[in-house]
């Protein structure tokens, strides 16, 4: 019987703790007239093709998450509704406030207290403050960068975060695309 490759997705949190998946929102439309509103843009045909892929490698991965939190901006409320539409048991989507674009690093960690009872959730925000909320949770002095469409996983001894937790990996999406070809 053939053995199952190790994946780089594969959930693992480690006893009592949670997994953070921080996700970038897919490809938007461009600023411009067409959006006066930036919480108004929406997600490209292009985005929204290649979003879909990223989720499928998730999923492919092992990846589990029970709640989704997410900016309330169309662009990363349509991200959050295709991450969720992969999973056979859809998470939970809830709009966080402090993911917004000008939202605080300290106030969207803050706020992950009330989800204390997960052993999983996903946020699904913008640039550049999901860079400094991965890198205070992992106690870093520099933010991570992500690409559009780019999930990094993060472990944490708990809820609320009384600790740095752990980088488990840091993927683009032309990579996490690559992993579901290969399978």
């Amino acid at each position: 019987m053939p053995q199952r490759r190790p994946s780089p997705v594969d959930p693992d949190a480690g006893p009592g703790g949670v997994r953070l998946y921080l996700v970038r929102h897919a490809i938007a439309a461009e600023r411009g007239d067409e959006y006066p509103d930036d919480a108004k843009r929406p997600l490209t045909g292009k985005g929204i093709a290649r979003f879909r892929e990223v989720v499928e490698a998730l999923v492919a991965g092992g990846v589990e998450i029970d709640e989704i939190l997410t900016s309330p901006a169309v662009r990363t409320r349509q991200t959050a509704e295709l991450l969720a539409e992969g999973f056979a048991e859809r998470p939970r989507l809830t709009n966080m406030h402090a993911l917004a674009v000008h939202g605080q690093a300290q106030e969207v960690i803050d706020g992950l207290a009330r989800h204390a009872t997960r052993r999983s959730l996903a946020l699904v925000g913008h640039e550049p403050l999901l860079g400094e909320v991965a890198a205070r949770l992992i106690g870093s002095r520099r933010a991570l960068t992500f690409k559009k469409g780019a999930v990094c996983a993060i472990d944490v001894p708990g809820l609320p975060v009384l600790a740095p937790g752990t980088l488990a990996w840091f993927l683009p999406p032309r990579l996490i695309r690559a992993l579901r070809a290969s399978r």
